[in-house]
């Protein structure tokens, strides 16, 4: 995950209904995201050749208070598959915004007990990188943390319309993290994402993290709506 700082102006478009952004210490953090779907199920199932595939997403940090408590969860800006089918159920189960392009990654050791990780994906004839040199050593999550702020966001939010949300729930075991001794991304920026984003992600990230990911389940949380705002 290689996070940059942005101006939260070039986010209040995505911004679901009900949420307001999150903030990590007076930044607002977006992340770029690599990571690889492993024995997926949809709905309990299995489908061929569906199974096993990477995903590259951009995403940014939002809360919502439910009258009781604030609940901390992510949108997602663009998700990129190697399947369409993946992105078609994904759009229209959940309202996300997948889109399906080739893609392809790489694992390789390297020396001083580090390992290489590579997502590709083709756009335009060209392709796109994300990736990272992490260490093979994993710590666990320290509380109060800038992993912490990126890693521990057990909710999902869908902009469905100017004042309807939809909520999902995101359900997993506390992850260890790795140091990453340097990171690469690569990729065209303003198709992908449009012109706001490109002074932002092409330029240093804020900071870099790596997770060992686990097991996952996404329950359907509900629908939120909003007041509409006052002209």
């Amino acid at each position: 995950m290689l996070n940059y700082q942005v101006d939260p102006e070039i986010l209040k478009p995505y911004l679901p209904a009900g949420t307001v952004l999150d903030i990590w210490q007076d930044k607002t953090l977006v992340s770029m995201v690599g990571f690889m779907f492993i024995d997926t199920r949809v709905l309990g199932v299995r489908w061929p050749f569906h199974i096993n595939f990477e995903e590259v997403n951009l995403r940014f940090y939002v809360k919502h208070f439910n009258g009781k408590e604030w609940k901390r969860g992510a949108v997602f800006v663009s998700e990129i598959v190697p399947k369409s089918i993946i992105a078609f159920i994904a759009n229209n189960l959940y309202h996300e915004k997948y889109s399906a392009l080739p893609m392809q990654h790489s694992v390789t050791l390297k020396e001083d007990n580090h390992t290489e990780f590579l997502y590709q994906w083709k756009l335009d004839g060209a392709w796109n990188k994300l990736g990272a040199t992490v260490s093979n050593q994993f710590e666990n999550i320290e509380p109060g943390s800038h992993e912490e702020f990126i890693f521990e966001h057990y909710w999902g939010y869908n902009r469905i319309n100017s004042n309807k949300t939809t909520e999902y729930q995101v359900e997993h075991v506390s992850w260890q993290v790795a140091k990453v001794k340097d990171c690469i991304f690569e990729a065209d920026v303003k198709t992908l994402y449009g012109d706001a984003f490109v002074p932002y992600l092409t330029a240093k990230p804020y900071s870099a993290f790596f997770a060992n990911g686990s097991e996952i389940s996404v329950r359907m949380g509900e629908k939120i709506l909003a007041a509409p705002t006052l002209p």
